[in-house]
């Protein structure tokens, strides 16, 4: 355990699923969850990038934790995504903990969209998330409770310029939770957002984050410092435990205060 990070007891033992897990944001979730003794599975389209971290992570485990499993899966695939789930349950056990990473925030016009493009961002960002929740239903149930953690965003609150569809999604991810805390309470199950804002990883530095994103994360949040991985999955790591048992249907936003 790194003795800079908050233990959670409650995470230790408890099988935990990631999807999205194999870099960035993602990357840090599995690790975190990893470092809390949890037994962690994530999915990833990268083989390459998913197998390398369960390897590095892997060889050096404690006592107390079991090496993290890797699926490669197309998330976008609901039959796919229904059968890595249940692989996952025949090896780690039911699962107590869905973290709903996986998205994808390519930029696009809005004249350049077509249905093809509509239906495939939405599959990416936003339909898996609730058909995953939908598979692990009956494992917290049969727990006696769980906790469902799906990834939003502030792009659509600060109203981002050329990501339409990806905003759609986002925005729908807040109203999806709150109707999955309503139905789900009564097995003790917590649904919440995420709710990241600019997260600096190596794809945002290689792809958006030049001088006017930097100013514009100067001028725009509260706390001149970058947002970073560890800063969700922290967060994460109480939305999973019991310390949040009576937190439900909230958005936890995590953003330097932009917003």
């Amino acid at each position: 355990m790194n003795p800079n990070r908050t233990n959670y007891p409650s995470l230790r033992g408890k099988t935990v699923l990631i999807t999205g897990g194999a870099t960035g944001i993602g990357e840090s979730f599995v690790e975190h969850f990893f470092d809390q003794s949890a037994k962690v599975a994530f999915f990833d389209i990268d083989t390459d990038a998913g197998e390398a971290l369960a390897d590095k992570l892997g060889a050096s485990l404690r006592e107390d934790q079991t090496r993290p499993m890797f699926l490669q899966v197309d998330l976008t695939d609901i039959d796919a995504l229904r059968k890595g789930i249940a692989d996952v349950r025949a090896a780690l056990g039911p699962i107590g903990v869905l973290v709903n990473n996986a998205a994808n925030d390519k930029r696009h016009k809005i004249e350049d969209v077509t249905p093809e493009f509509y239906d495939q961002t939405i599959a990416v960002n936003i339909r898996h998330q609730f058909f995953a929740a939908q598979a692990v239903i009956e494992d917290m149930k049969q727990l006696g409770g769980g906790s469902i953690i799906n990834l939003g965003s502030v792009s659509w609150m600060i109203k981002n310029r050329n990501i339409p569809v990806y905003l759609s999604s986002k925005a729908g991810v807040q109203g999806m939770t709150r109707g999955l805390a309503k139905d789900l309470g009564q097995y003790n199950i917590c649904v919440n957002t995420l709710v990241p804002g600019w997260v600096i990883t190596e794809k945002q530095k290689h792809l958006w984050l030049d001088d006017a994103g930097k100013r514009a994360i100067k001028e725009n949040q509260c706390i001149d410092a970058e947002v970073l991985p560890q800063h969700l999955a922290r967060a994460a790591l109480f939305l999973a435990s019991d310390d949040s048992s009576m937190m439900t249907a909230q958005d936890l936003i995590i953003d330097g205060g932009w917003v």
